[in-house]
């Protein structure tokens, strides 16, 4: 791939990475580094999700002969391996077929060893023991008893998130829209729903077990049980590792968002109950209200919420951030960055104070990471 001229980059996840941040797009993968687009890899295809691990990197790419395939990467994104057959498929017997790859997630296990975890649509987890080469899948969410009555979402019947815990590595949680959100606490072996207190109101019961259309969850820079969740309607925190949910996005008031449908919701990595979301206006008008572009951040545990517009389009700006489409870097200056519907990246190295545009006239922006 060669770089062509782009916008710069003003910052660096560490100073000696030349990948700054990976933007999976509708038609391919871009990556910005040294104040260039590079891409796209995997031309036409879907990215809709990257993880970066210590020597690699790793794409779910939606292949139109071979259906979702988890690409593999030893230099920083310059190449990538090119499987003959697809690395994620359900077992005959499932009578299913993976249409995406939603989200990959690593987990250190117990033995030191990596797991790669990856969940898919339909609704599914599939796990990997040798760095995404070949995956399994994990049959005991597939064959839960409410999976009958999950509904596809929007977007379909997709398993979203994935969240390990560090100091109980037994202890999984995942989002799926819309079934919810689903707990393990013996490695994957067994599940249940973990919903209390979301309220889904479109439904006959709105406190429903599961059926809860969940957008995505984070975790607090507090600890592994404090959690963010933004939902269908509604943005929760959690002080008990999910068991129950509270309502902290105050919507419609002076101290709330302005509206609290959306889907991304991301937490900061250092400041305790910090964390940032991207409304839009409404369940049938996916746009951010009144055409502003505007985050929201609250600094204390979702008590209140305060806009972040400096550098953003604050007119006609009917725009839409997807789940996977905003992500915080690990290392200082912990950047914020976020990708459009409409092509648009921007990005932020002081905590929302300022953003600038990094990018623009890219293809829908399907997810983004801050590499490092």
């Amino acid at each position: 791939m060669t770089p062509r001229p782009g916008p710069s980059v003003s910052f660096r996840t560490r100073a000696t990475d030349r990948i700054s941040i990976a933007v999976g797009t509708t038609k391919g993968l871009f990556l910005l580094r040294d104040g260039s687009i590079v891409g796209p890899a995997f031309k036409g295809r879907a990215v809709m999700s990257v993880l970066g691990l210590d020597d690699r990197l790793l794409a779910g790419v939606t292949d139109p002969r071979f259906g979702p395939i988890v690409h593999t990467s030893l230099d920083e994104g310059d190449s990538w391996d090119e499987p003959t057959e697809r690395s994620l498929s359900f077992p005959k017997k499932a009578r299913a077929s993976a249409a995406q790859v939603w989200q990959l997630q690593a987990q250190t296990m117990p033995d030191g060893s990596t797991r790669v975890w990856a969940g898919v649509e339909p609704a599914a987890l599939f796990y990997s023991d040798d760095l995404g080469k070949s995956f399994e899948l994990l049959e005991s969410l597939w064959k839960h008893p409410h999976r009958d009555r999950w509904e596809p979402g929007g977007g379909g019947l997709c398993l979203h998130t994935i969240v390990t815990h560090p100091e109980v590595p037994a202890r999984i949680l995942v989002g799926i829209s819309t079934g919810g959100v689903y707990r393990s606490e013996d490695g994957g072996r067994s599940w249940a729903p973990s919903n209390k207190g979301i309220l889904a109101r479109h439904l006959p019961r709105p406190d429903a077990e599961y059926g809860q259309c969940v957008h995505k969850i984070a975790v607090d820079a507090a600890g592994p049980d404090i959690l963010w969740l933004q939902h269908h309607w509604g943005i929760y925190r959690s002080e008990n590792g999910g068991l129950s949910w509270e309502d902290v996005g105050l919507a419609g008031s002076e101290l709330g968002v302005p509206s609290d449908f959306g889907f991304p919701i991301v937490a900061h990595p250092v400041e305790a109950g910090t964390a940032f979301v991207f409304p839009l206006e409404s369940d049938t008008y996916r746009c951010s209200p009144d055409g502003a572009c505007r985050v929201y951040r609250t600094s204390d545990a979702g008590k209140t919420w305060e806009p972040l517009t400096s550098g953003l389009p604050m007119a006609n700006a009917h725009l839409s951030v997807l789940r996977d489409a905003f992500d915080v870097g690990q290392e200082a200056p912990y950047p914020l960055v976020f990708g459009t519907r409409t092509g648009q990246v921007f990005a932020s190295a002081d905590n929302g104070e300022y953003w600038r545009l990094l990018a623009e006239h890219l293809p829908p922006v399907l997810c983004v990471r801050v590499l490092g």
